[in-house]
């Protein structure tokens, strides 16, 4: 017999042919897979694309140079469904940003999920007190984005994700150049950002202004000519003797003709306006020489404090409006639009927060013991809400008839420092104050990334219709392969 039609030989052939199956098989799945991490293509057929990154998001990663940690420092296991679903809107996101934010083989954002209660080290260095808040990390700069920011909610009710906005906004904020600068004025007995006092300092409020990147700087106006050119916001909290006529027009002049932004916030004092009327009554405002009093037991705090559950819509109440949020402050003046104000189109003005209907203001509060209304001369409150508003912003507008956005100045007035102050600086309180200096500064007010609907889905069966869905699922998919089965096996004997 010869050699190749030997069973040695066909043995050896066939050893041979196996091997050679195996190495094809192999090197076929090695170059796919080097094919998929090389060259990747992703189609997202979901109807809201809801995992896709929008095109303006992607422009700004294409631009970052520095690398970006983000930390989800959710609960891992949610206690219910609604943090959940927050949960996982929030890790799916942060996988679309981590995987259009590689560059080459190194990725320029990565991330970490944290549990807060097991790396408490870890969560004190970045700041965290709380879960459900994720953490943008760039270097030394943070920015923290919390639940409450991904979320768009009418009547209590999710309606919108936002969180592509919100991660965005972070994500310009830790990698830009430079930081927006605050300044803080002083010489006129104003709460400083240095001070640690319980009821007159802001170093509290100072620590959180610098943990969102914020640069935070002194300013006396009567020892400068010009107020600097990179002031993205002035703040005068709780000033206490009047400012000279000189430095009101300094302060109209960088509101006026540089679009500038100022925050005020006037107490209760013996100098009604400060020496800040014409200022004022230019954006159409009057600080009220009353202090308010609520007689009302349930919105008033153990400590006598002003419990305000009034809100108006705005970006910066907003979520107050929507999470029933309240606020609280001690001694208050009311701050309402003025009345006899001429007409303006290019000024909006909205009062954003007030007291309860029963609430008025006492104008003889400095001589009488116990507040008592008096008709005719105390300041009462209406039926509109908010009624005798604590906190108004006024801010130009361009012409409705301009086909183009023109820059203009804002100034926001509170009738209370104490919201500032370090022992009043929680809850709400804080919400707010952040809130307010974002939006005199225009912070994310850039971005024109769409929010993505919330989808919700709800099958009605009656309980005729449950059971004869829980028949054919137990019997006719299984009947129906068997009988498929039947079919195959009888057709074979045939």
């Amino acid at each position: 017999m010869h050699w190749p039609d030997s069973f040695q030989a066909n043995r050896r052939l066939r050893t041979a042919n196996l091997v050679l199956q195996a190495v094809l098989f192999l090197t076929l799945f090695g170059g796919i897979n080097y094919l998929a991490l090389r060259y990747t293509w992703r189609f997202d057929l979901t109807r809201n694309r809801f995992f896709s990154l929008s095109a303006e998001t992607r422009s700004y990663l294409e631009k970052i140079k520095d690398p970006v940690q983000i930390v989800v420092a959710f609960d891992p296991q949610p206690e219910t469904e609604e943090d959940a679903q927050a949960r996982r809107d929030v890790t799916s996101l942060v996988r679309e940003y981590t995987y259009a934010g590689r560059s080459g083989t190194r990725p320029l954002i990565t991330s970490e999920e944290l549990d807060v209660y097991r790396d408490t080290r870890r969560a004190a260095a970045l700041g965290i007190a709380g879960r459900n808040v994720v953490v943008f990390v760039c270097g030394d700069r943070r920015r923290y984005v919390s639940r409450a920011d991904l979320y768009q909610i009418e009547n209590g009710e999710k309606r919108a994700f936002i969180g592509e906005r919100a991660f965005t906004a972070a994500l310009l904020d830790v990698t830009a150049a430079t930081k927006q600068k605050l300044y803080f004025l002083t010489g006129h007995g104003e709460m400083e950002p240095g001070s640690v006092a319980a009821d007159r300092g802001l170093s509290q409020l100072r620590d959180e202004l610098r943990a969102r990147n914020y640069d935070i700087d002194l300013l006396d106006l009567a020892k400068t000519r010009r107020l600097p050119d990179d002031a993205a916001l002035i703040l005068a909290i709780g000033p206490r003797t009047p400012y000279l006529p000189e430095e009101q027009d300094k302060l109209r002049d960088f509101l006026a003709h540089r679009s500038g932004r100022l925050l005020l916030a006037l107490e209760p004092t013996n100098s009604p306006n400060l020496g800040l009327d014409q200022l004022l009554l230019d954006w159409g405002i009057r600080a009220e020489d009353v202090l308010l009093v609520e007689p009302n037991a349930q919105d008033r705090s153990e400590s006598g404090e002003i419990i305000f559950r009034h809100f108006a819509v705005h970006p910066i109440t907003k979520i107050f409006v929507d999470n029933q949020i309240p606020i609280m402050a001690g001694l208050v003046r009311v701050v309402r639009p003025e009345p006899n104000r001429p007409a303006d189109a290019t000024l909006k003005i909205t009062s954003l927060v007030g007291a309860s209907p029963a609430a008025w203001g006492e104008r003889t509060f400095r001589h009488a013991s116990t507040a008592q209304y008096d008709p005719g001369v105390d300041l009462k409150g209406t039926t509109n809400a908010p009624s005798l508003p604590v906190g108004i912003v006024s801010e130009r507008v361009t012409a409705a008839n301009l086909p183009f956005s023109v820059r203009g100045g804002r100034l926001l007035v509170f009738g209370m420092a104490d919201l500032f102050a370090n022992n009043g600086l929680d809850g709400g309180n804080l919400v707010l104050a952040r809130n307010a200096i974002d939006w005199a500064t225009e912070r994310d007010t850039q971005l024109n990334i769409p929010p993505r609907p919330v989808a919700k889905f709800q099958l009605t069966l009656s309980e005729i219709e449950l059971y004869k869905l829980r028949l054919g699922l137990l019997l006719a998919v299984p009947g129906a392969v068997a009988l498929l089965g039947l079919c195959v096996y009888w057709s074979r004997r045939s």
